[in-house]
């Protein structure tokens, strides 16, 4: 039986410890790698190409939030399950948009994390059971009607993912770093942004992105 070969990613070591005793003692996963920040887990996923990366959010060294918008550039293949303490829609909304295929409460049973896993494998979404079901139907099947344009949505994949980037402070030659593109590219995709969205500087840009949800100021706490 072919295995299902997991990244678990948490910034405590005896949370990792457990999720790694859980799963290497099913018949059909195991535990290939572990990262205790984002950075660390972004260069393990480029080295081991996991199956599915179990991923915190709340992290030092790049949220998890930042990990998941950088994945599909380094290995597109692989599945992202987050496993957090945040039960706010507005976490779960960004992840799911991000590119995520499961969303489980640190507060659920064990048995959510293995299904969680097990569908992500399958190419399936899964919400925590203590999480409203219909939270997957709002934010990813778009079951509840056409949802207001923003100038945000009208940015392209690549503007936004600079825009997450610059609003949580990372400089150009860092986000050129993560994005595998040049610095000049950045600062082009920076300035059109700045045109898109009629915003002038930083400052402004860090409100716009709080005011519409892309940046919560409570996830990125330190």
């Amino acid at each position: 039986m072919k295995k299902i070969k997991v990244l678990v990613t948490d910034d405590h070591d005896i949370v990792r410890d457990g999720l790694k005793q859980l799963l290497n003692s099913q018949s059909n996963m195991e535990v290939i790698g572990e990262a205790s920040d984002g950075r660390e887990a972004l260069e393990k996923i480029k080295l081991l190409h996991p199956d599915v990366v179990l991923l915190d959010i709340t992290m030092p060294n790049m949220t998890g939030l930042e990990v998941v918008n950088l994945i599909r550039n380094i290995t597109p293949k692989t599945r992202i399950v987050v496993f957090s303490m945040h039960a706010k829609e507005s976490y779960v909304k960004e992840i799911f948009t991000a590119g995520a295929f499961g969303y489980v409460l640190k507060a659920s049973p064990s048995s959510d994390i293995l299904t969680a896993i097990e569908a992500a494998y399958r190419g399936e979404y899964f919400l925590s059971s203590k999480l409203k079901a219909e939270v997957i139907d709002k934010y990813v099947k778009g079951q509840t009607g056409t949802p207001s344009v923003s100038g945000y949505d009208l940015l392209t994949e690549r503007e936004q993912q600079v825009f997450r980037l610059v609003a949580q402070g990372h400089s150009t030659d860092r986000i050129a770093d993560l994005l595998f593109i040049s610095p000049k590219t950045v600062e082009k995709h920076r300035t059109s942004i700045m045109r898109k969205l009629d915003i002038h500087d930083r400052f402004e840009l860090l409100k716009y992105a709080i005011k519409i949800g892309v940046v919560d100021p409570e996830l990125w706490e330190e």
